[in-house]
């Protein structure tokens, strides 16, 4: 089977603490692997086989991680989009902060985030 991948992608102009960032790509990391389990699982058994390779990467700004997020929704792949409550950083306001797209083909994801720089 074809390589089966996940990424995960930070907006960086949030200037998170780094285990803030850890803690919001694990949520995304657990809410993509949730919507992966509702359709075909295949990419989800053989992602795990596989060592569940993930890949971090960044955007600039929100809208630059919805335009990712609407991309990965317009190819009808596993994703999940990240709003933080704000209660430890974003002074309450709440704020999307991250994606994960996959376990999917890496061919399907690299469409989409493949030009985005590594975290």
């Amino acid at each position: 089977m074809a390589e089966v991948k996940m990424v995960i992608v930070m907006r960086k102009d949030l200037n998170m603490r780094k285990g803030k960032m850890v803690a919001q790509g694990c949520h995304a990391a657990i809410g993509a692997v949730h919507d992966s389990k509702h359709r075909d699982q295949r990419n989800l058994i053989e992602w795990g086989k596989s060592g569940t390779k993930k890949i971090c990467v960044s955007v600039d700004s929100e809208q630059e991680l919805m335009d990712t997020y609407g991309m990965a929704i317009r190819d009808d792949l596993p994703c999940h989009l990240v709003t933080d409550s704000g209660l430890t950083e974003f002074n309450g306001i709440a704020t999307k902060t991250c994606l994960a797209i996959g376990p999917a083909l890496s061919s399907d994801i690299d469409k989409i985030t493949g030009e985005l720089k590594l975290l």
